[in-house]
């Protein structure tokens, strides 16, 4: 029960009760109500963002949460496998299947690149674990792509495989004379002293000593290009294309025994030893190209002379000596 309060009146020397005016009633009334309700908004914020007061469906979402980062952390670590076997058959692609088939490695700024398009993964950002689900995608992305290049690569590497046996038949693998015929191996590949000028220079062939008329041949598979004396120096000389970027030169031959866009096998008799053009003496000059630049062509006698017949005509070739052309 209200308190009543009492005023002594000294006019009528009496106690008169005091009346509180109902406006000021209705303004206490309004502070209390404007009170209450602040007072229960602040509880409600505080409820809300409290995690001792979380709803069963808070507690759903938090466990699904929890749920999705284990499910992130195995996938990474089966992405750690997948990543250790892709670097596997690549340093084989590289260092096996691509050295065999005497292709160019594929080096990391190819098979490592990244993406150009900087916009990628905007929509997975902004997000409370958009980090965990941004570089699990990154990493997708960059196997994918590896694994793309990989796959292609493969598939290059299976083609040559359907055409080794070409590219075995096309590698200028014999001597284009015969060691029955041969005198001596005059002079190999690298610096030698020129015979006309004594000038020390480099020596694009090696020079097999033989009599005039000895057969040469084919050292591979191939269409012969040319087999004229228009090229300075060669006299009469040809010119045997086998593909695979190889290429053989035959020159200061006495005769032909071959056209242009001629189909040779190796091991025919394309023309015969001679001196013609810029020699000193009856002799095959001999050449060979890969991929437009000139190789030493010892580095390809495996196919018809043994181990002791190549240390010998090695050591004879090696030797800085004069050549004949």
């Amino acid at each position: 029960m209200a308190k009543v309060k009492y005023y002594y009146d000294s006019e009528n020397l009496a106690y008169t009760k005091i009346k509180t005016k109902k406006r000021i009633q209705i303004g206490y009334a309004f502070l209390f109500l404007l009170a209450s309700a602040l007072f229960g908004f602040l509880v409600f914020v505080l409820l809300i963002n409290t995690p001792y007061f979380e709803t069963p469906k808070d507690r759903l979402q938090a466990r699904e949460i929890e749920n999705l980062k284990i499910q992130y952390a195995i996938l990474n670590k089966r992405l750690d496998e997948i990543d250790d076997v892709t670097e596997s058959l690549e340093d084989r692609d590289n260092n096996i299947y691509r050295a065999y088939f005497n292709k160019t490695e594929i080096p990391d700024s190819i098979r490592k690149s990244g993406f150009k398009n900087t916009n990628r993964y905007k929509d997975l950002e902004g997000y409370n674990n958009s980090q965990l689900v941004l570089n699990t995608t990154k990493r997708i992305d960059q196997l994918s792509k590896e694994l793309a290049i990989q796959s292609k690569s493969l598939d290059e590497i299976l083609k040559l495989a359907s055409t080794k046996k070409n590219l075995l038949a096309a590698i200028p693998a014999i001597q284009p004379v015969r060691n029955e015929n041969l005198k001596r191996m005059a002079s190999g590949f690298g610096y030698r002293i020129d015979p006309f000028t004594k000038v020390r220079k480099m020596h694009n062939g090696m020079d097999f000593t033989a009599n005039t008329g000895s057969p040469i041949y084919a050292t591979g598979d191939g269409i012969v290009a040319r087999a004229d004396n228009s090229a300075s120096g060669f006299g009469n000389h040809i010119v045997i294309r086998h593909g695979f970027g190889y290429e053989s030169l035959y020159a200061h031959l006495s005769k032909y025994k071959c056209r242009p866009g001629q189909r040779v096998k190796r091991g025919d008799v394309i023309g015969y030893v001679g001196s013609t053009g810029r020699s000193e003496g009856p002799h095959c000059h001999y050449e060979v190209h890969k991929d437009g630049k000139v190789v030493n062509p010892l580095n390809f006698y495996y196919g018809n002379i043994s181990a002791a017949e190549y240390v010998a005509i090695s050591h004879m070739a090696n030797q800085e000596n004069q050549s004949l052309d």
